[in-house]
C-alpha cells in the first residue's frame, strides 16, 4: 500500500528540487545532508516511484519528478495554511465562538465584554443566542454553542458549572402601589396577597421563584406569564400586577411610571455560571473568552456568593425612574436597588447581571 508524504518529506522534496543539491537543500532545512538523503529514499520508496536521477555531479528531477512537482507544491500550501490556521485558533486570532446567554445577560454587560474581546482580537466572530435557562441547558449538551451563561435548573450529570455571578430578584410595581413604602426591601409576604406577573415555566427565574415560594408556603395569584421582560414591565405598567424579575430588568426594559425593590430572601438570589458539557473539550478561542469574562468584572462569584459590591442604602419610598438605571445593591442584603447613571460608581455599568 502507498503511502502518503509526510510534512517533512514534502519540504525536503521542494529544497531539493530548487538547489538541486543536497548540500544546499540540507542547510535550507537546517538538517544534516545524511537525513536529507534519507527523507528523499524514504519518500521514493513510499510512492512508488523514482523522483531524482543523481550521481557525484548532479541531480536532475525525473520526469515523474516534474510530473509530481505541481501537486507536490499544492500540497506544501494547504498543510502551511493548516498550520497557520491551528496558530489562529490557538491564539485566538480567528474563528467563532458561540455562546447561549440569558437574556438579562446577553442584554447588559456581555456585549460590552465581546466589544473589548474583538479590539484586541478582530478576528473573531462571537454568535450569542439570547434563550431561556433551559434552554442554554439543551445547546450545551448538544454542543450546538461553545458554553452557556446562565444558571442550574436541575440536577444534570451532562454539565458542569462553573460559579461566576450571582443575580437577585426584585419586585416590580407601578410608582402609586401600596408597596412604594419608605422600605428599601420587600417581604414575600408583602408582594404574595396581589396578582403576579411572571416569566414563564421553562425559565430560570420561574423555577427558583416557584422552588423559594414553594419552601414558603405561599399559594401564588399568577395573573399573567410573559417571556420576555420587556413584555413583563408592559403588563405592570397597565396594571395587571406585580412582576418578579432579575434586577437586570430595570437596564432592559422601559422603566418610565415604574420602581422595583428587592426581595429580602436569600431563596431569591440567583446564581449565574458558565455551564460546559460535561468531559468536552472546549476550543481554544471559548477558552480565551471565558477568561475575559473571568477578568472584566469584580463581581465574581465565590463559593459563598456572598461578595458583591455595596451601594448607599435608600431611606427614602421608590421613585418612578426617568433615568437609565444600574444595579446597586442594599448594605446587608445580596439585592440590588434602584441609582441613577450619574450616581453609580465609574465601571458599575459593565458589571451588570
Amino acid at each position: 500500500m502507498t503511502l502518503p508524504p509526510n510534512f517533512r518529506q514534502v519540504r525536503a522534496f521542494l529544497a531539493l528540487v530548487r538547489h538541486l543539491k543536497f548540500t544546499r537543500a540540507a542547510q535550507e532545512l537546517n538538517v544534516s545532508q545524511p537525513t536529507l538523503t534519507v527523507q528523499i529514499n524514504t519518500l521514493e520508496q513510499q510512492l512508488g516511484i523514482r523522483l531524482f536521477d543523481r550521481n557525484k555531479r548532479r541531480v536532475e528531477l525525473t520526469p515523474a519528478g516534474r510530473n509530481i512537482l505541481p501537486l507536490m507544491e499544492r500540497l506544501s500550501t494547504n498543510m502551511e495554511e493548516v498550520l497557520l490556521a491551528a496558530s489562529d485558533i490557538t491564539y485566538a486570532k480567528r474563528g467563532t465562538i458561540r455562546v447561549a446567554a440569558l437574556p438579562s445577560v446577553a442584554a447588559t454587560f456581555l456585549p460590552r465584554v465581546i466589544v473589548d474581546f474583538q479590539a484586541q482580537n478582530p478576528g473573531i466572530v462571537i454568535d450569542v443566542l439570547d434563550v431561556v435557562g433551559e434552554e442554554i441547558i439543551k445547546l450545551v449538551k448538544a454542543e450546538d454553542v461553545d458554553f452557556g451563561i446562565g444558571t442550574r435548573i436541575s440536577s444534570d450529570k451532562g454539565i458542569k458549572v462553573q460559579d461566576y455571578l450571582s443575580d437577585s430578584l426584585c419586585a416590580f410595581f407601578p410608582a402609586e402601589h401600596p408597596l412604594n413604602t419608605s422600605m428599601p426591601v420587600v417581604q414575600i409576604k408583602d408582594f404574595a396577597p396581589y396578582p403576579l406577573v411572571l416569566t414563564r415555566k421553562n425559565s430560570s427565574v420561574r423555577v427558583l421563584f416557584e422552588w423559594s415560594m414553594e419552601r414558603e408556603g405561599c399559594e401564588l395569584n399568577i395573573a399573567m406569564e410573559s417571556n420576555y421582560m420587556s413584555t413583563a414591565l408592559g403588563m405592570v405598567r397597565a396594571g395587571v400586577g406585580v412582576a418578579i424579575l432579575p434586577s437586570a430588568a430595570a437596564e432592559l426594559g422601559n422603566m418610565t411610571g415604574l420602581c422595583f425593590k428587592p426581595v429580602e430572601s436569600p431563596q431569591f438570589n440567583r446564581r449565574v455560571g458558565i455551564i460546559r458539557k460535561t468531559d468536552r473539550t472546549l476550543q481554544p478561542l471559548a477558552d480565551h473568552f471565558i477568561d475575559a469574562l473571568l477578568r472584566m468584572t469584580s463581581l465574581r462569584a465565590d463559593d459563598s456568593f456572598d461578595y458583591i459590591r455595596h451601594a448607599d442604602t435608600v431611606s427614602e419610598p421608590s421613585m418612578p425612574i426617568a433615568k437609565p438605571l444600574v444595579a446597586g445593591t442594599y448594605p446587608g442584603q445580596m439585592c440590588s436597588i434602584a441609582s441613577s447613571v450619574s450616581a453609580a460608581p465609574r465601571g458599575v455599568m459593565s458589571r451588570m447581571r
